[in-house]
């Protein structure tokens, strides 16, 4: 098995299923009232888009209701992170995560969240690949910085959260800084968890 690949799959998986339940408790709030569009803002009023860092939570939904789509948000995002915590492992456990992914995109659990996902379970699908090389030069350099992106992809998808509500303007006057910063470390991440699993491999495979 490939550690750092499966902690990459399961904290990015449990990070995605936690959009469920974030955007799940502020659509339950709205109501059983009828969204206007598939896209919808996750904050009711007075919540407004244009004056707020987050924009209000967007998510889409196919479902005709605030109340219908919170609730199956938060379901479906527990069921996400449960089954990345215990079960990303198992043979389609990425294609699950992957499946459940997708289901929580489309019944409000938010937009970045059910991608991240979508990438936490394809990222999945390696943990049981054999380790077959070695790393080359630039792996092994990745190697060393793990595990400090994943780290620093936590602290900062919570913490601007905290930095928002303080600094509101700052982070709105960023721009798209913070989902740039989100993607990059993302993606460091998934390397640097790759490259250290192959200067983990011990004996290598043959064949």
């Amino acid at each position: 098995m490939r550690k750092a690949t499966r902690v990459v799959a399961s904290l990015f998986g449990i990070f995605a299923g936690f959009g469920g339940p974030e955007h799940g408790y502020f659509e339950i709030l709205q109501g059983n009232v009828s969204p206007e569009s598939l896209m919808i803002a996750s904050m009711g009023p007075p919540c407004d888009p244009e004056t707020v860092w987050n924009l209000c939570e967007p998510a889409m939904t196919v479902v005709p209701s605030f109340l219908i789509t919170g609730i199956l948000a938060t379901v479906i995002g527990v069921v996400t992170m449960i089954w990345s915590a215990g079960f990303i492992q198992r043979k389609h456990g990425g294609l699950v995560l992957m499946l459940l992914s997708v289901v929580l995109l489309l019944v409000g659990g938010g937009l970045f969240p059910p991608v991240i996902g979508f990438v936490a379970g394809a990222v999945a699908t390696r943990i049981n690949v054999p380790v077959t090389r070695q790393p080359g030069r630039v792996l092994s350099f990745l190697a060393r910085l793990w595990p400090w992106p994943l780290v620093a992809f936590l602290v900062w998808a919570f913490g601007q959260f905290l930095v928002g509500y303080f600094f509101n303007e700052l982070l709105m006057q960023s721009g798209f800084l913070s989902p740039l910063l989100i993607i990059g470390l993302l993606v460091l991440s998934i390397f640097t968890g790759h490259a250290h699993d192959l200067e983990d491999r011990g004996p290598v495979a043959v064949g």
